[in-house]
C-alpha cells in the first residue's frame, strides 16, 4: 500500500512552519527565487510543496534544454530543503525528462 506524502507524519511537524510565520506560498516564491541564482536554467514552475519539521521541502520544474519545437524541450525537477525561514539549505536534481513524457526515471541525462 503505498503511502502519500506528509502522512504519518506528526501534526506539529507539519503546521510547525506555519505557525512560524512563512506560509507555503511564500516558501514556494523563496525557493524558485534561490535556486534561479544558483543554476543557469529557467525555473518553470512549484510541482509541490511540503512542510516539514524544520521548514519546507519544494520541488520546481526547470527547463533544461529548449528545443523547437517547445514541445520536444529538456525539463528537470529539482528538490529544494528550506529552514523555517526560507533560506535555502540543498537543492539537487531529482529528474530530467522530455517535456510530456511521464516517465520516471532520468531520461535524457
Amino acid at each position: 500500500m503505498a503511502i502519500a506524502k506528509g502522512e504519518g507524519r506528526a501534526p506539529s511537524a507539519r503546521r510547525r512552519s506555519e505557525r512560524d510565520g512563512l506560509v507555503a506560498s511564500t516558501a514556494a516564491a523563496a525557493a524558485v527565487r534561490q535556486l534561479a541564482e544558483l543554476i543557469t536554467n529557467e525555473p518553470v514552475g512549484v510541482t509541490s510543496i511540503e512542510p516539514v519539521e524544520d521548514g519546507w521541502i519544494v520541488e520546481v520544474e526547470v527547463i533544461e534544454e529548449h528545443r523547437i519545437p517547445s514541445s520536444a524541450d529538456i525539463l528537470a525537477l529539482y528538490e529544494i530543503e528550506l529552514d523555517a525561514e526560507g533560506d535555502l539549505l540543498a537543492f539537487h536534481r531529482t529528474r530530467r525528462y522530455a517535456r510530456g513524457k511521464s516517465g520516471t526515471g532520468n531520461e535524457g541525462s
